[in-house]
């Protein structure tokens, strides 16, 4: 990159103290070359100026760049800006790393663009996310620029999560690498430099609860004495127990949805979605009022939100002496039973509403258990027969 030095050229070492030197004037300008740093030179010209310049071969063609007067630019300045120059040339044509300006803090970039990233969650995911971002994300990453934010900063945080803070943990660094992703659609970070990228979450023991029949018998007889005083959230508990589905899509259930002997969802967590009615769940929904001033099935007083059903389970599993079963578990306990009775897992997933095979599978285990309870009649049956057994 740089040309073949001339051995008649006059060379120096060029700091400081040569370029204040008074150095001999001729009628045309000539060059002095640098001992250490080949294609940096002096130009001294008949006026008596004195320039720094780099001499470089960029493409095959000879260039020379003028740098500064040596009475406007110090020779140390001159020298590193001509190393500089040498070695963008000597690296021209090769892969360069992508340069990131400054970027805002995470809490301006939330600011900024939090609506246009939240535009395609639901209204569900949106409101957790946004509790994931206040309460876990920025205290930690709020005043952090969006491109300063590394693996191992990651890594820091996962550890501090340590213990009762895992499940929080879990749920908030998905929502971190949503928004480093986006920054990087926005150029504001390297393509492909997310750090929440195959971060590992901490592995929680899922805790699967089916309900006994003698809980059913608890929570129907419990069910029947509060009907009288809360007959909307009774009905929104039975509609769960005869359907499976999901307790967001009863409760915020419209009555134009309603299409008897099914329900028709124009969206839920897995998109459009059909609620098979039963005998019962179509009892339940018929004596059920519809209010003038409101499209919702099971309406608030004020007939703009629906019932508040979460707070009302807390209350009621403990009348029924069942304080660990959460609301989800009768969705659970749906799955259990139509297991119990023989109904194929790919029934059991269409009427759940499952799109991957793989979520429906993971009742597979209670099918072994019935298949083994059948195996258990069976063998005592037999064993009764050939007088091993009275």
């Amino acid at each position: 990159m740089v040309p073949k030095r001339r051995r008649s050229a006059r060379r120096a070492l060029l700091d400081g103290n040569f370029a204040r030197r008074k150095l001999p004037q001729r009628e045309r300008e000539y060059c002095i070359w640098d001992t250490e740093l080949a294609g940096f030179g002096l130009r001294v010209r008949p006026s008596g100026n004195y320039f720094w310049f780099v001499r470089l071969r960029h493409r095959g063609k000879h260039r020379r760049i003028t740098l500064g007067r040596t009475d406007e630019l110090e020779a140390g300045l001159a020298r590193a800006q001509a190393r500089r120059i040498l070695a963008e040339t000597a690296l021209d044509g090769l892969p360069k790393r992508a340069v990131v300006k400054a970027t805002p803090t995470m809490t301006d970039f939330v600011e900024a663009y939090w609506d246009d990233l939240s535009r395609v969650w639901k209204p569900s995911t949106t409101k957790r996310n946004w509790d994931a971002w206040r309460l876990d994300i920025k205290p930690t990453f709020g005043d952090t620029r969006v491109a300063d934010i590394l693996p191992a900063d990651i890594h820091r945080w996962r550890d501090g999560c340590a213990g009762e803070s895992e499940v929080k943990f879990n749920r908030a660094v998905p929502v971190l690498s949503a928004l480093l992703k986006y920054a990087e659609a926005l150029k504001m970070r390297r393509p492909g430099s997310n750090p929440c990228r195959g971060m590992p979450r901490y592995k929680r023991q899922s805790v699967e609860r089916y309900l006994t029949p003698a809980e059913y018998r608890r929570i129907g007889a419990a069910l029947r004495e509060a009907e009288a005083d809360r007959p909307a959230e009774v009905a929104i508990a039975r509609l769960l127990l005869f359907t499976g589905a999901r307790v967001g899509e009863i409760k915020n259930l419209r009555w134009e949805w309603v299409k008897p002997p099914r329900l028709l969802l124009p969206d839920s967590k897995t998109g459009p979605k059909v609620i098979w009615l039963n005998s019962q769940a179509q009892d339940v929904l018929a004596v059920i009022e519809r209010r003038e001033d409101s499209e919702l099935v099971f309406p608030n007083k004020t007939g703009k939100r629906p019932v508040n059903f979460d707070q009302w389970w807390f209350v009621f599993r403990r009348r029924c002496a069942l304080p660990d079963v959460r609301i989800h578990d009768l969705r659970h306990s749906f799955a259990s039973t139509a297991i119990m009775e023989n109904v194929p897992l790919s029934t059991i997933g269409k009427l759940l509403g499952h799109k991957l095979v793989e979520t429906t599978a993971k009742y597979a285990h209670l099918s072994d258990d019935v298949i083994g309870e059948a195996a258990e009649r069976i063998s005592g049956s037999l064993a009764q027969a050939i007088g091993l057994r009275p």
